[in-house]
């Protein structure tokens, strides 16, 4: 596989939904679970699940600040609040 295709999956990662993200990481874990494919293979893999476990992290945390964020109006309807520095989840 060239470095070009390479980065453009690393891009498509990103656009990819949580759900479909996650089923391709189990998809990923089974196969690496299965003992039957080769090492070169098996790192491939392990570098894939990464970058989709990466994808549903950050997907988890945008869903937590929107949902720390919610609020609901004089009619009881949700709204967005402004997210206060001290709300920010701190940077690893």
């Amino acid at each position: 596989m060239s470095k070009t295709s390479k980065s453009a999956g690393a891009g498509e990662a990103a656009d990819v939904s949580f759900g479909a993200a996650l089923t391709q990481l189990q998809r990923i874990v089974e196969e690496m679970e299965s003992d039957d494919l080769p090492l070169e293979t098996m790192l491939a893999r392990y570098e894939e699940g990464m970058k989709l476990a990466r994808v549903c992290e950050a997907k988890l945390a945008a869903a937590e600040v929107k949902i720390q964020q919610l609020e609901t109006n004089a009619a009881g309807e949700p709204v967005l609040k402004p997210l206060a520095a001290a709300d920010q989840p701190e940077s690893e």
